[in-house]
């Protein structure tokens, strides 16, 4: 319950939504935190939003407006930062979120031969992912006895969920929503502030850390950061669910990375996951499962901040001259030896 006095008496009429109380001539107005709405689910997140505070003494180069990046776009036409090397300062970013005392939760999924994938993503995200953050792995396998053991920082913490294998990696792609968003809504939720969902097939080789978190937070993908929105491959069938038209579209953004504050990535995983199960009431298979879905959210649901593709990478790509580091990139791979239909 919250209360909210008034010093004055009032004629009100009742809200269907709650009681008033008149105590001579003080009011107050008792409304529960319930929201009338489908999104409603009965628990609470643990954060919300913060104040850009630094410690006393706090040193950092100075901040320049007619100095910085000139070869890069570095905020969207909705003013959310796309963040690339060079356009923040690093010390600035940890002194502000450190002594906020953040849990990141991460997922992977490592189902079938991908958990041969996960040593070398855990042991380069203990070199690079939010050094001196609290972290918490959620790995997603059906191999449970596969996953290796890895010595993890302080206030670091690896938890294996077991979940069923597929014979189509299609089908292991479109639970990923739902996985996700049950696991948000079961545990997730009480143990982070920001979460994280990355692709189990990558590694990390620089620096990732506050400068990337958001209340909802994407990365553009590395195919396609350079050219229109009538070349992206958008799911473009008016029946489906993730439909985006030929004059749709700001970036196209990658499925490998999603995050934000674990409210937003709920929400996201939610309708994300219905939109998915709209189509296949329909026998409609967006043109890239998830991400097709994932566009089209983030289309109509602006992220507030963008990652460039520094955040995620390709490691057949050469790396181009607007990309100064490569922090995440997705390693080669041969699909026919691990994905079971291919």
């Amino acid at each position: 319950m919250r209360f909210f006095p008034v010093t004055k008496p009032y004629v009100l009429l009742l809200p269907a939504s709650g009681l008033i109380l008149i105590v001579g001539y003080r009011i107050f107005w008792l409304f529960r935190e319930k929201i009338s709405s489908p999104e409603y689910q009965e628990f609470t997140f643990r954060t919300k939003e913060w104040n850009m505070v630094i410690p006393d003494m706090s040193s950092y180069n100075q901040p320049r407006i007619l100095v910085g990046r000139t070869d890069v776009v570095s905020v969207t036409p909705w003013l959310a930062p796309i963040v690339w090397e060079g356009t923040f300062d690093p010390v600035l970013t940890d002194n502000i979120y450190k002594p906020m005392n953040l849990t990141i939760a991460t997922t992977v999924f490592a189902v079938g031969k991908y958990v041969s994938f996960l040593k070398d993503f855990l042991e380069t995200a203990e070199k690079h992912f939010m050094i001196n953050f609290r972290v918490r792995y959620y790995v997603f396998t059906d191999r449970p006895n596969e996953v290796p053991s890895v010595n993890l920082s302080g206030g670091r913490h690896l938890t294996v969920i077991s979940i069923p294998g597929s014979n189509r990696w299609q089908e292991i792609s479109a639970q990923r929503m739902k996985i996700i968003h049950n696991t948000i809504e079961t545990q997730i939720h009480k143990e982070a502030d920001y979460i994280f969902c990355l692709d189990v097939d990558s590694k990390f080789h620089f620096r990732w850390g506050a400068e990337s978190l958001g209340r909802l937070v994407s990365v553009i993908h590395p195919g396609y950061y350079d050219t229109t929105r009538n070349n992206f491959p958008y799911e473009r069938r008016p029946a489906s669910k993730a439909f985006m038209s030929m004059d749709q579209g700001d970036y196209y953004y990658g499925g490998a990375v999603i995050g934000g504050l674990v409210e937003d990535v709920y929400k996201l995983t939610k309708e994300c996951h219905k939109e998915f199960e709209e189509d296949a009431k329909n026998s409609i298979e967006a043109a890239w499962q998830e991400e097709s879905h994932l566009n089209r959210y983030l289309y109509y649901n602006k992220p507030s901040k963008v990652l460039s593709p520094e955040y995620l990478w390709q490691d057949f790509k050469a790396r181009t001259r607007e990309v100064k580091v490569i922090r995440f990139s997705g390693v080669i791979k041969n699909y026919a030896a691990i994905r079971p239909n291919e």
